[in-house]
Parts: C-alpha cells; sequence; structure tokens
C-alpha cells in the first residue's frame, strides 16, 4: 500500500517550527517518510535526502503524482537552444539579435485520478516557464514558488554572456568568404546612371522650362551667378562729396568727402569745444585698440609669455597727425608693449606736448635711423598728414621697406604715404576718398555731435552702433 506513494510529490507541513517541506517520496512506511530534491520553506536543502518522522508531520498533501512528476522533470530538462543568425551585407547589428519572446506559459492540467476509495481526488495544475527557474505547485489553494534545483533548471546566465552571445550573433560570421569575389565596379556604377535620370525629369517639364534652362548657359566654379543688390541703406548725406564711397559690415554707405570739407567739420569741433587734445586721445585709444588685436590680443599679451612680448616703432612728423602716433605709441606702453618713437623734427608744439607725455612711460625716443631695430612687431607710420610735400620720399622709407612688418598709418594723405605701402589706415570723423595704397580703412568715432555736423551742411546718423571702429570696405556698386 505504501509503495504506491514513492515518486509522488508531496507536501508535508511540520509541527512546531520544523517547518515545510516539498520533495518526492522514496520512502514511505508508517513511521517515517523519505524525500529527495528536497526544499524546506521554499528554499533547496543541503541534503540530497531528508527523512521526517511521523509524529512530527502535522500535514501531508500529495501535489503531483509520479506519472505528473516524471512528465514534468521531463520538461524541465528541455533547453531551448535559439540558433545564431548569419551576418549578411548591409545589415545592421540590430537586425542580427533574434527578437526576445516573452516566456510562454503553458498550462498541463493533470486528470483526475482515482488512486484510492479512501484517497481524495487531486487536481494537478503544473505551470512551467521554460525561461524562469521558478516552478509553480497548488498548495492549499496558494502558489508556493520555490527555486528549482540545479539539475532541473538553466543557469543563470549573466550579463557579460549576453553580451558576449549578442556580439557573436553580430559579429561571428567570417568575412573571407564575402571576399573571394572581387567588386564589379562598372556594374555597379551603371546602376547610378544620374545622365539617365536626368534625361528622364527634363523630358516630363514643359517645352517652355526646357527652353529657359537651356539658354541660362553654364558658369565656371569661379564666377559669381548671383547678381548683387546696390547698396541703398544711407544714415549720412553730405552737401559735396567726392568720388569714393564706402560700405560698412552691416551695409551703411558712408560717403567720402573733400579736403576742404574735412577742414570745415574739424573747425566747427574745434570752436564748438571738442578741442585737439580731446580729439587726438581718441585716436590714439582707436590706434592701440587695433595695434592690440593685430599683435594677438590676450594670447601674446600675457604676462606668461615675457618672452614673446612685442616692440612697437612709431615714425612721427613734426604735425598733428605725428603728435597722435606719438599718443597712440603711449597708450600701447601702459600695456606693457616696448615702444620706439621716431622723430626727425620736434618743431611742432602739439608734437612737443605729446613727446612730454610719452617720455614720462620710459620708453625710447630715437632720431637716427640706424639705431631702430632691424626687426619689429609693427610700425604705426605717421611721418606726413594731409598737407605735407608729396614730392619726397622720407628716408626711413628704406628701414620700413626691409623691416616688412605690418605698417598702420594714422590719418595719412588720400594719396599713401611716399615710397611706403600701409597695410591698415585709421581715419577720423569722415574719411577722404584715399588711395589703395592706404590699405584697409578703420573708420575712429571722434564723439563728435550732430552739430559740429549740422553746422557744415552735413546730414549725419552714427553708424558705429556698438563699436568704437569700425572697418570701411571699398563700395564698387
Amino acid at each position: 500500500m505504501s509503495q504506491q506513494f514513492v515518486g509522488c510529490m508531496v507536501s508535508i507541513k511540520c509541527v512546531d517550527d520544523l517547518g515545510t517541506y516539498q520533495g518526492q517520496i522514496i520512502n514511505f512506511n508508517r513511521q517515517t517518510v523519505t524525500i529527495s530534491k528536497a526544499f524546506k520553506d521554499g528554499i533547496p536543502h543541503s541534503s540530497q535526502q531528508v527523512t521526517i518522522n511521523a509524529r512530527d508531520i502535522q500535514n501531508l498533501e500529495i501535489i503531483s503524482t509520479e506519472e505528473a512528476g516524471a512528465k514534468e522533470i521531463q520538461m524541465q530538462n528541455k533547453v531551448t537552444v535559439k540558433k545564431p543568425i548569419a551576418k549578411r551585407a548591409n545589415r545592421s547589428v540590430s537586425e542580427c539579435i533574434p527578437p526576445s519572446t516573452p516566456p510562454s506559459v503553458s498550462q498541463n492540467q493533470n486528470q483526475n485520478q482515482n488512486q484510492n476509495q479512501n484517497q481524495n481526488q487531486v487536481q494537478n495544475s503544473v505551470k512551467k516557464t521554460t525561461e524562469q527557474s521558478y516552478p509553480e505547485y497548488p498548495v492549499n489553494g496558494r502558489i508556493v514558488v520555490a527555486e528549482t534545483n540545479a539539475k532541473f533548471n538553466q543557469k543563470r546566465v549573466t550579463q557579460r554572456q549576453k553580451w558576449q552571445e549578442r556580439d557573436e550573433q553580430a559579429f561571428g560570421t567570417p568575412i573571407d568568404q564575402s571576399m573571394n569575389q572581387d567588386f564589379d565596379f562598372e556594374k555597379n556604377l551603371a546602376l547610378f546612371n544620374k545622365e539617365a535620370v536626368w534625361e528622364e525629369i527634363n523630358s516630363l517639364k514643359p517645352d517652355i522650362v526646357r527652353q529657359s534652362e537651356s539658354n541660362r548657359g553654364k558658369y565656371r566654379h569661379d564666377e559669381n551667378i548671383i547678381v548683387s543688390k546696390p547698396t541703398t541703406l544711407r544714415q549720412i548725406i553730405v552737401p559735396v562729396s567726392d568720388e569714393r564711397e564706402y560700405v560698412t559690415d552691416d551695409g551703411l554707405v558712408i560717403p567720402s568727402i573733400t579736403v576742404d570739407l574735412h577742414r570745415q567739420l574739424i573747425g566747427a569741433a574745434d570752436r564748438l569745444g571738442i578741442s585737439w587734445e580731446r580729439r587726438v586721445e581718441l585716436m590714439g585709444r582707436a590706434g592701440a585698440e587695433i595695434i592690440i588685436q593685430l599683435l594677438g590680443g590676450a594670447h601674446r599679451l600675457n604676462p606668461k609669455n615675457a618672452h614673446q612680448w612685442p616692440t612697437i616703432v612709431a615714425l612721427c612728423g613734426p604735425h598733428r597727425t605725428g603728435a597722435a602716433g606719438v599718443n597712440c605709441a603711449r597708450q600701447l606702453s601702459t600695456h606693457g608693449i616696448r615702444t620706439v618713437v621716431y622723430v626727425e623734427n620736434s618743431e611742432n608744439i602739439s608734437l612737443l606736448q605729446e613727446l612730454s607725455l610719452y617720455k614720462m612711460t620710459g620708453n625710447k625716443v630715437e632720431t637716427k635711423i640706424d639705431k631702430l631695430a632691424s626687426v619689429v612687431d609693427l610700425i604705426i607710420l605717421a611721418l606726413y598728414d594731409e598737407h605735407s610735400p608729396k614730392n619726397s620720399i622720407p628716408a626711413v622709407a628704406k628701414w620700413v621697406n626691409s623691416n616688412k612688418a605690418p605698417v598702420l598709418a594714422i590719418e595719412p594723405p588720400s594719396t599713401g604715404t611716399p615710397g611706403i605701402l600701409s597695410k591698415f589706415s585709421l581715419v577720423g570723423g569722415l574719411p577722404l576718398s584715399h588711395s589703395p595704397d592706404n590699405g584697409r580703412l578703420y573708420l575712429c568715432n571722434l564723439s563728435l555731435p550732430n552739430k559740429v555736423f549740422t553746422d557744415v551742411g552735413i546730414t549725419y546718423r552714427s553708424p558705429f552702433g556698438p563699436k568704437f571702429v569700425i572697418p570701411l570696405h571699398y563700395d564698387d556698386s
């Protein structure tokens, strides 16, 4: 009678604190019950076999017969092996990874069996998931979840193993086979016949469209096919303009004025209190700002780069333009830049005033060309003004041309300095019609009130915006 229970899965509830055991009966008699593959309170037991005395058993329930247990063991021994997908050309990594399928739930309902007249009818419900390592047994209407033995279940796969499996699926296919055959470039190029495609597109266009396109002509890569529109934004109108006009980066037209109108503008500024002393400080400040940027700004003028500190030479004549050059050199020296002022004649009172201030910086004043350095970083050119004679080349011109340093001219003559080509020029107020020998022009804001301009018949609105110095471009439109 007791042998018929051998092989059945049972749940045994013990008295006191001995716990609840689940397992398969391997020996059953009146005194003891021996089970294998035992679980205690849902945790696998350390012993292969557990023997429980009959006096310690409070309740014993059969949860699976021997036939159902054997079927369950057979299901648990089945391992699903996913076949890796070979990687093909033009296939992404994500396509090579097989899609993850949700765990399929198979429910096996055991038929009711009459084991004995005194044995109660047991309904067997086995719920098994192939991707999960937890079998579920119905006990007293509750679901007791227990971790199964390693013999019945597949080992857990670590995250690293999953990554290795994914990489193997995506990149595991050898590429030697695909490299044996040479690539047919001509055959594949024929698939992209652009001329045939354009012919097909053009055949669908109306005749008038095709004629307009054929008459349009062909242009070289360096030809501009977009017609530039003339600049029409004018905020400054002068009574008498010179032959040239300039334009700012914002598209504002800056007209050039004649020498006579420029003289009237400066006279009106002196008369209204904008004296030369005020204007020369602004010119020197503007020149210093341009030169600092040309020298490299903060990258060059850094206290940690003392071995690369620049040297500037200012060539100044005996007039107000020369005094502006000395003023610019003085303002540069306050930034720690080494400066040298060269003068041949210092009889002008404006020049003498600026020289007296410059000498307080401790920098040099030279009167001989041979004492000038052979190599400098930049040259300030203030030798000539608009009223200087243009028939003589200054003696220092040879030194300038041999030095090959960039030249910034301050208020140069409109025709340029004889024998010297400037790369940049700084002018104040409104520009004259300057020669290309003066290089690129920069206009300085002298802070002249509108009253100064209206007194000489100029309609003026400031073109400077947020800047103190703006570049000027030749307006060829």
